[in-house]
């Protein structure tokens, strides 16, 4: 029972800062946002394989567009 309600409250928060994350980049200032989403997706990964392929797509953009290498798995 206590690992359902973990696990539930883990996709509770991902989905809320997703949709933080989605209102913040509404007004054309992405940074925040952004990184909100960002936050949002990393705790969704540990439950989805679709959250941790966006993220880890989000994150190669990210390194590619600020011209970072990558470092780490």
């Amino acid at each position: 029972m206590l690992q359902h309600t973990a696990r539930a409250s883990r996709i509770t928060i991902g989905v809320g800062l997703l949709i933080v994350g989605g209102i913040l980049s509404l007004p054309l200032v992405p940074g925040p946002g952004l990184l909100v989403m960002l936050g949002g997706l990393t705790v969704l990964s540990g439950e989805f394989e679709w959250a941790r392929r966006l993220r880890d797509r989000m994150r190669h953009t990210f390194h590619r567009v600020t011209g970072r290498a990558h470092h780490g798995g």
